[in-house]
């Protein structure tokens, strides 16, 4: 099992930040900023870590909102989300983030429709009640 994280972010204007990742898994692929948990570091300290490498923001971190199981090359990714807030809004991607950006409730669909979301995002989303807000 390999332990990740995933943050949960929405801008005051209800749109989800979402990252294009760099590499595989999913390479190109849309999903929440997140990765691996590294040795001794903690959950919310990933969260933080991952966000800024991949985003560029400072976040808060929330509580837990839900957890998925994905399998991988080497191992089965367990990833536990974490509802987020941020101050800023200005995005600066980077990392293993090959872009990012506030999606609204009709890119998120857009994205959906062209299997441009990374395996079961969606599907979470919807069950935990995150999708991007209508502005």
């Amino acid at each position: 099992m390999i332990r990740c994280v995933g943050a949960v972010i929405h801008d005051p204007r209800g749109r989800l930040l979402l990252v294009k990742r760099a590499h595989e898994p999913e390479k190109g692929k849309w999903s929440l900023p997140g990765g691996r948990v590294e040795q001794s570091e903690s959950d919310h300290s990933a969260v933080r870590r991952e966000v800024r490498e991949e985003t560029g923001l400072s976040v808060t971190v929330g509580p837990l909102i839900g957890r998925v199981f994905r399998p991988g090359p080497k191992g089965t990714f367990e990833i536990l989300d974490y509802s987020c807030w941020s101050s800023g809004t200005d995005l600066s991607p980077g990392d293993d983030a090959a872009d990012a950006v506030w999606a609204d409730s009709a890119t998120f669909a857009t994205l959906e429709r062209q299997n441009a979301l990374t395996t079961g995002l969606a599907d979470a989303l919807r069950h935990w009640d995150c999708l991007p807000r209508n502005e």
